[in-house]
């Protein structure tokens, strides 16, 4: 048995002996295409970040079955099993990869917050973005330059060039806890549809939902080898990025955890691509609607309870109307129901473990003796949920950007508001950041705000709330990563050029 959903759900209040007998359980590991015996049987609790209730069991991948997962997939990729199948096969399978998982998105989304505690309005709106990352991937590889006969520059040469686009090999995907599906399918559809072989390594925590997704690749039907998804701690993430028959690794995760996916991956010239950590700004300049600025960071700020690379939690706002910013921030966040992710009237959740609470307790404790000014919360945890990883959303004022809670990625719905003089202090301050992700400006102005956009060091930014768009390149500058995800430049990542003179 692969897994149970918990039937014992349905009624008020299930006993424990119903509880274990229906629960989630994961007892196989998904090598290469089929479901075999973990090398340690002993299953892993899957808790609760709500109340600490255990809500699943499943097993957890070991160097041996790391070997195992490379090996076949080394085997697939030099027989050539899926390489060699032409681009319109493989991008029709993944097609029909995406129609399943969109047929199955409320559970998808049912499992993660599970397992998370990201709030059901998050996992369920997460689900069309996953149709659009997909399907932009997919057109992309439809339009994609697989080989290309060059023009000669001197009409004269006794040979032309035949360029070609070719699998990487095996591909080490290694991704985070906080948005699992999207970082899964940003990986696995580009390396898939390329041609090369995977093994995905994902966050003990999220075994639930990439145990679901390991179910929907076997539906799939890939060839046997080309796909393994693993649950596994980091010291085995480790050896898998350390194997000597990886060829690339794609990582999403912490900058500490990058720079040293890096230094392993440059000891053995491994390809390397990695999306890192941000502390993105968004900058209200003096013509904007603060209404509709301060709903937009609702979105942009405090999503997935903040626990998002991509979330603009410094808030530059220029001291002509600076109160204005924060007292509206303060009335928007004391508005947000924190609760159970599963209560619809919940904007924010629990922090996925009590480790992360207490990391962004303390962030927030940290705030307070660095002199901000706390506008609302506090490190306090919400009266009535103490028996989960919870933690009081807070707003800080008053803040210089070279404070430890302005610099830091705190991973948490904190808030940090900076007071600017004019447009090139907003500028200014908004590029002095190790990090270089995402970012934000609001502007009655759309073409002005385009030209601020333009000065800020950041991969991705957005102007007026726009939404990502998947179709264009996402990464980061500086310490947020190297390389590009998204749309065609994504799917090259994962290829070689070779070229062949004729």
């Amino acid at each position: 048995m692969k897994w149970q959903l918990d039937g014992a759900s349905e009624r008020t209040e299930p006993t424990a002996s119903e509880e274990r007998k229906h629960m989630i359980t994961y007892d196989r590991l998904f090598i290469g295409g089929s479901w075999v015996e973990p090398s340690n049987p002993e299953l892993l609790d899957i808790v609760s970040p709500h109340d600490q209730s255990v809500v699943a069991r499943a097993a957890q991948a070991q160097p041996a079955d790391i070997d195992r997962a490379v090996a076949a997939a080394r085997a697939s990729f030099e027989a050539g099993v899926w390489r060699l199948t032409p681009p319109a096969e493989r991008i029709a399978l993944l097609r029909r990869f995406n129609a399943l998982r969109e047929e199955n998105a409320e559970k998808i989304a049912h499992l993660i917050s599970l397992e998370n505690g990201s709030a059901g309005w998050f996992t369920r709106a997460g689900q069309p973005g996953l149709s659009r990352q997909a399907n932009a991937y997919l057109k992309a590889a439809e339009e994609f330059g697989w080989e290309e006969t060059l023009v000669p520059s001197d009409p004269a040469a006794p040979v032309r060039s035949v360029v070609r686009r070719e699998a990487v090999g095996v591909v080490a995907a290694v991704i985070p806890w906080n948005s699992p599906f999207s970082s899964a399918t940003s990986k696995i559809i580009p390396a898939l549809v390329t041609g090369n072989s995977v093994v995905l390594k994902v966050s003990p925590e999220n075994s639930l939902s990439m145990g679901f997704l390991a179910e929907l690749l076997e539906q799939v039907g890939l060839p046997e080898g080309v796909i393994s998804v693993l649950p596994a701690d980091r010291e085995t993430s480790e050896y898998l990025v350390s194997h000597k028959e990886i060829d690339k690794i794609a990582f999403t995760g912490s900058t500490r955890a990058g720079r040293r996916i890096a230094s392993l991956a440059g000891e053995q010239l491994k390809r390397v691509s990695l999306e890192l950590g941000g502390k993105s700004a968004a900058i209200i300049l003096p013509d904007a609607d603060i209404e509709k600025a301060v709903a937009g960071v609702k979105f942009g700020s405090l999503l997935n309870n903040g626990e998002s690379c991509i979330a603009q939690t410094r808030i530059l706002a220029p001291r002509s109307r600076y109160e204005e910013v924060v007292a509206a921030l303060k009335e928007l966040v004391e508005s947000l129901k924190v609760g159970d992710p599963n209560d619809p009237d919940t904007f924010i959740g629990p922090m996925i473990r009590p480790d992360q609470q207490e990391r962004v307790r303390n962030y927030i404790q940290l705030g307070i003796d660095e002199g901000a000014r706390l506008v609302t919360g506090g490190p306090h945890i919400p009266e009535g949920l103490e028996k989960g990883n919870y933690v009081t959303p807070t707003v800080f004022a008053d803040v210089d950007n070279s404070m430890r809670i302005a610099q830091e990625e705190i991973f948490g719905p904190v808030l940090v508001v900076i007071a600017y003089d004019d447009e090139d202090d907003a500028v200014r301050i908004a590029n002095d950041s190790e990090y270089g992700l995402s970012g934000g400006v609001w502007s009655a102005d759309e073409g002005h705000a385009l030209e601020v956009a333009r000065r800020v060091r950041t991969g991705t930014i957005t102007v007026n709330g726009a939404s990502v768009a998947f179709d264009g390149p996402f990464g980061g500058f500086k310490a947020s990563g190297i390389g590009r995800e998204y749309g065609a430049v994504g799917i090259g990542t994962y290829t070689e050029y070779k070229t062949i003179t004729v």
